[in-house]
């Protein structure tokens, strides 16, 4: 099985990055640490932690998202409903809730879910965000647990993967067709040599 390190970023959307990198960076503490771009497109990006970020594209007419509260029902075409960034710890929730309201943005009181406690409030974009803090000697991790009454039929199963389930790979592809087409991942690389030239 593949190893996993992590969710490297998540990619969402803003009509203000200037607004957004105020309330990531300055508000939430998260550095940012990739801006690519160029007139009428823009993709950053903020160190969540060390294989974390979270990223946003800006394109000329894009709009807030409509508030919708976080988990709450909806119908139709929907794929998206809310990021949850861990914390080291309780207190961390309350200096984020905190710095969100005397910045004089909403945010929910601490919310007990058995495992983690959470807070929960918006973006300027209007992206629901929950910060959760794991709570000490609960490791679901470790030892997961399904309360659902009536768990789906795969569910039942277990929480380890499957094998079978998917055909195997046959033909893994060759070294030699192993081709990384080029991004804009160029200009970083330049960028990071000219910072290591001292230009």
């Amino acid at each position: 099985m593949a190893r996993y390190t992590g969710i490297n970023h998540l990619a969402m959307v803003t009509g203000d990055m200037d607004g957004t990198i105020r309330f990531w960076r300055d508000l939430l503490g998260m550095r940012l640490v990739v801006g690519l771009g160029h007139p009428g497109y823009r993709h950053y990006f903020f160190e969540i932690a060390e294989n974390d970020m979270i990223a946003f594209f800006e394109w000329d007419g894009v709009e807030p998202l409509d508030e919708r509260d976080h988990g709450f029902p909806v119908k139709g075409k929907v794929a998206f409903d809310h990021i949850s960034f861990g914390v080291a710890g309780e207190d961390d929730l309350w200096e984020i809730k905190d710095k969100l309201e005397a910045a004089d943005i909403w945010c929910s009181e601490v919310v007990d879910h058995g495992f983690i406690h959470s807070i929960y409030t918006f973006d300027p974009n209007n992206i629901p965000i929950e910060f959760s803090a794991t709570v000490p000697g609960v490791d679901l991790r470790r030892t997961p647990v399904m309360t659902d009454s009536d768990p789906s039929p795969e569910a039942r199963k277990g929480p380890e993967p499957r094998p079978g389930v998917w055909p195997e790979v046959t033909e893994p592809t060759p070294d030699e067709d192993k081709a990384v087409y080029e991004g804009e991942g160029h200009k970083i690389v330049e960028a990071l040599e000219r910072l290591r030239r001292g230009e």
